[in-house]
């Protein structure tokens, strides 16, 4: 008799996270295409700064409203259908950015597209809860969030090979259509590869196999979602959210220019350096989640091997104070791609520590907290100008943005608290299985 939910062949699990970090990719590429053909879309519409500077904060603060209520939703609706209809719906706003004729048209695109992308992260994560046992997630989230930097790195290229050096107006709105029209085809392999019942509660994807594994600790908010405010760990993952967010955008937006009005660097110089930023945000992400899981097959307990994993990342980041001071040469560039590695491999260690939360309500949580991260962050980016006004320098603002992350690491030492297993469930250690 065929079993009604047969185990999955061991590399499926690893399948679905790159179908993850392909959504990732696409979030990226939809949302960096704008930025890279800034300057002919603010000289064809006549835009002054300002306008432009709209068009991203509107971008944030519906990204910001969009992390909670689909956190919200996708604990309520199957994240089976709700996952690709997101694709779609920023896939679409991506697509009809290429079509826009007017200023008005463009800030609703990006508006639009802020709002629907961020329903990527709670249901990316809410996959990777269900699907993955509790030690094997960090690895599984480094895969999801590598697919931020991949994207990062993919569009400059793709948008230099189709624009091709042309000025032409109206040039620029072919990648917009490109790049919009491949969501279509993620969501054909989200369909292939998953089943309703792969997100069944506690249906871990090691479990299905028949292996053993190590649940994460139950919580009152499993059974009640507001009495996660009362969990020291949420409060530790407000300040943790907060901070690396802060470092990643803020050091995100400001590299170009702080490499070529403040260090002097030739722009096309300081743009391929971006590239190579990017390759080492991606090689760091899937570091921090490798070194996560080594160490506890080494037979460290799952949240320690994270919170050290977390903790060197805080002190790479905070080499930013170095880079503001060194002067233009390899040594600068050194210092930055190590900040780069460290500054993305905090994310998918948070990134676990929130799925620690809740499992019911996990959707909620993470898009609270991504809240929290936007609300946060985006008026940063106007004090780090402000600051850049008042010295004449980027230097002190990027040191500044490279300390924050050891603010979470302090927040996470000093707030969190393992809650003891239910009776008779001691944690399995690795080596043990």
């Amino acid at each position: 008799m065929t079993s009604p939910n047969p185990a999955r062949p061991a590399h499926w699990k690893w399948l679905v996270c790159g179908l993850l970090l392909f959504a990732s990719m696409l979030l990226y590429m939809d949302r960096q295409t704008l930025p890279n053909v800034a300057t002919r879309v603010t000289t064809e519409f006549k835009l002054k700064q300002e306008q432009y500077g709209d068009v991203e904060m509107y971008f944030g603060y519906a990204f910001a409203v969009g992390a909670f209520l689909w956190g919200c939703v996708a604990d309520k609706w199957s994240v089976r259908w709700l996952y690709p209809a997101l694709v779609l719906a920023w896939s679409a706003m991506g697509f009809l950015t290429g079509l826009v004729e007017s200023y008005d048209g463009l800030l609703l695109c990006r508006t639009l597209l802020g709002f629907f992308e961020a329903g990527h992260w709670p249901c990316a994560l809410k996959t990777t809860q269900r699907l993955l046992a509790r030690e094997e997630r960090t690895m599984g989230n480094s895969v999801l969030q590598s697919g931020a930097s991949i994207g990062a790195i993919i569009t400059p290229l793709v948008m230099t090979f189709m624009l091709n050096g042309r000025t032409e107006p109206g040039v620029w709105r072919q990648p917009f259509l490109v790049i919009g029209a491949i969501g279509v085809l993620w969501v054909v392999g989200w369909f292939a590869l998953l089943k309703e019942r792969d997100f069944a509660e506690g249906n871990a994807e090691s479990a299905r196999a028949g292996d053993l594994q190590s649940p994460a600790p139950a919580t009152g908010a499993d059974a009640n979602f507001f009495t996660v405010f009362s969990d020291r760990r949420f409060w530790a993952l407000v300040v943790v959210v907060a901070a690396i967010n802060v470092c990643w955008q803020i050091v995100r937006a400001w590299l170009p220019k702080f490499l070529i009005e403040g260090k002097g660097y030739l722009e096309v110089d300081a743009l391929r350096f971006n590239s190579l930023y990017y390759i080492a945000t991606d090689v760091g992400c899937l570091a921090a989640g490798a070194a996560a899981l080594w160490l506890v097959k080494r037979g460290w307990d799952v949240h320690r091997s994270r919170a050290t994993v977390f903790g060197v990342c805080a002190l790479m980041t905070s080499l930013t104070a170095l880079a503001a001071v060194l002067p233009r040469g390899w040594a600068l560039l050194g210092v930055l791609l190590v900040v780069a590695a460290a500054s993305l491999g905090l994310f998918p260690c948070y990134y676990s520590f929130s799925q620690e939360l809740s499992t019911k309500h996990q959707g909620k949580v993470t898009g609270i907290l991504g809240t929290v991260a936007w609300a946060t962050s985006s008026p940063c980016q106007k004090f780090f100008g402000r600051l850049a006004d008042q010295t004449g320098s980027f230097n002190e603002g990027i040191a500044l943005a490279g300390l924050t992350p050891l603010i979470g690491y302090v927040a996470l030492m000093l707030l969190w608290k393992e809650p003891k297993p239910a009776h008779g469930m001691a944690e399995v250690p690795a080596t043990a299985k």
